[in-house]
């Protein structure tokens, strides 16, 4: 075997825990060889450095062996070299500390905060009896129209 699908390799290697979710990582432009996006169907063979964009970080592997096979967590090691940079583990580790920032606001579930915010706007009424006069007759208003 010389070559091997990036999609069945990466699946195979356990980068990705599916297959699909391989294709779609290809489909997505977040799987590189060269800094050139590669579609799923793409041949690779031994001593292809491939990137994989996970947000926020960007991994690199070297393929040591080739497989189509899915394999035990034990055994990846044989087949592929991890070779990121330290950075990229650093965003990651920032990432973590920094807490989950990354839904825009508004986005998703409401916070504790926000159901309490709504909650205190919704039991409070809109209008006291204090805010309006109501001393004048609404229809006099109108027979003047």
């Amino acid at each position: 075997m010389n070559e091997v699908r990036i999609d069945k390799w990466m699946w195979a290697t356990r980068i990705f825990k599916t297959r699909t979710i391989a294709v779609e990582a290809c489909k997505k432009n977040r799987v590189m060889i060269n800094d050139v996006a590669v579609k799923p169907s793409r041949m690779i063979k031994v001593g292809d450095v491939i990137q994989v964009r996970k947000p926020p970080v960007v991994y690199s592997f070297k393929v040591l062996r080739l497989t189509q096979n899915r394999m035990g967590a034990k055994l990846v090691p044989e087949y592929l070299e991890n070779i990121t940079p330290p950075e990229q583990y650093e965003i990651l580790e920032l990432n973590k500390i920094s807490g989950f920032v990354n839904r825009a606001k508004g986005t998703g579930r409401p916070t504790k905060k926000d159901r309490r915010n709504i909650d205190e706007f919704q039991d409070t009424p809109m209008f006291l009896d204090d805010d309006f006069d109501f001393d004048f007759d609404f229809e006099e208003i109108n027979e003047r129209s």
